[in-house]
């Protein structure tokens, strides 16, 4: 009688389990519809089955308690076939990771062990036959690598485009001089300003990746957020790739002593123009370790400076090697950023829309530009060689 029911209240448990779990579905389906009553309405009743499920989990081990034979306290009872073979059943479902799952009881969709198992070295189940229940740490939320990530944008002359191409004028630094006049004599002529013009045509960039709903929902962090910052970091990359592409344009030159950057500086750059040095890491390490002859280093912190450092009076700013050459490799533009550079913005833009065709979203970027080496005058192309013996 006892085995018989025992046997019914097992199989009401794993009915009643069954159902919570199909209720904890229809719960979260009815919530990502904003059905939020409804919602309520179903989790009173799963909590109504939770006591019924307690209460026949209670009767089960009063019977087990009380079965016939059973006169020694539980601590030091032998296990009965049934609950060797439940132990084996629960084994086997432990041992596939969740695959073989015949004879175990679930609560909430987990696999319940009896009290009744849970006798002296519980009976055969130990942490390595249950590593599969062990939880370990995990981090839900993607540390970002650290990298440097300059936007080369900020040394050029940037103009909003209106059209898809066109022609930027520049105006050529004066030459001609005033004449002399006597008094009350006619005005002479002025010379006339003469421009350069810098012919542009954009080009579009742009990438765009789906994104399932059921990613954006199940995820522990804002994979949304997470997933944009990336492909922003990618436009990024395009625009800096360009812009270091029309720095090596540049009148190349070479150095191998700090007298030979003063020369570039004081000499070979007209001295009306504005300076300033764009470094790669390795010619930035060549200037952080450059001494006067009182062996002072040369490279000073400024307030004023919008990088932090100067160097003979310029600002310097820091890029990655290979945007301006191969890795380990020291090469600098040294001049006027906003009259070397002319950097033609059309339309940059990130967008993010909803396809049903797919349960899922969109991400997309998007920029098109052109970069153009406006005053070629206006800088040189740098490449750092130490002298030999140095």
């Amino acid at each position: 009688m006892f085995e018989e029911k025992m046997k019914e209240i097992r199989s009401k448990i794993a009915e009643t389990e069954a159902k919570l779990t199909t209720q904890a579905t229809e719960i979260r389906s009815l919530l990502e519809s904003e059905k939020l009553d409804e919602a309520k309405a179903v989790k009173e009743k799963r909590e109504a089955l939770k006591s019924e499920l307690k209460e026949l989990r209670e009767n089960l081990a009063l019977y087990e308690e009380h079965k016939e034979g059973n006169t020694v306290p539980v601590q030091e009872r032998k296990a009965t076939p049934q609950q060797t073979e439940y132990r084996d059943a629960l084994n086997d479902f432990i041992r596939s990771k969740g695959e073989k799952r015949e004879g175990v009881n679930f609560k909430d969709g987990e696999a319940v062990v009896p009290a009744s198992l849970l006798t002296r070295a519980l009976d055969g189940i130990k942490s390595e036959t249950v590593d599969s229940t062990i939880p370990e740490s995990v981090v839900y939320n993607p540390q970002m690598e650290i990298k440097t990530v300059t936007d080369l944008k900020q040394f050029t002359n940037i103009f909003q485009a209106t059209t898809a191409s066109g022609k930027y004028p520049i105006l050529k630094k004066a030459t001609a001089r005033l004449n002399s006049v006597a008094e009350l004599e006619a005005n002479p002529a002025l010379a006339k300003p003469e421009f350069d013009e810098v012919d542009w045509a954009v080009k579009t960039y742009r990438g765009a990746i789906p994104i399932s709903n059921e990613s954006i929902q199940d995820s522990a962090v804002d994979l949304v957020g997470v997933i944009a910052r990336h492909a922003n970091e990618q436009k990024l990359n395009t625009t800096n790739f360009a812009i270091a592409e029309v720095f090596k344009t540049f009148a190349a030159k070479t150095a191998s002593t700090l007298d030979d950057i003063k020369k570039i500086i004081n000499v070979d750059l007209d001295a009306a123009y504005s300076k300033a040095l764009v470094a790669s890491q390795s010619f930035y390490n060549v200037l952080d370790t450059l001494k006067d002859g009182n062996g002072r280093y040369l490279l000073q912190d400024s307030v004023v400076s919008p990088t932090g450092k100067v160097l003979l009076g310029m600002p310097v700013f820091v890029i990655e090697d290979d945007l301006l050459g191969a890795t380990g490799e020291a090469k600098a533009f040294i001049g006027d950023l906003d009259r070397a550079v002319l950097f033609a913005n059309r339309v940059d833009v990130t967008v993010r829309w909803i396809e049903d065709k797919i349960y899922g979203q969109y991400l997309q970027v998007a920029t098109r530009f052109d970069v153009k080496a406006a005053d070629k005058n206006a800088g040189y192309f740098v490449t750092f060689t130490p002298a030999a013996g140095e």
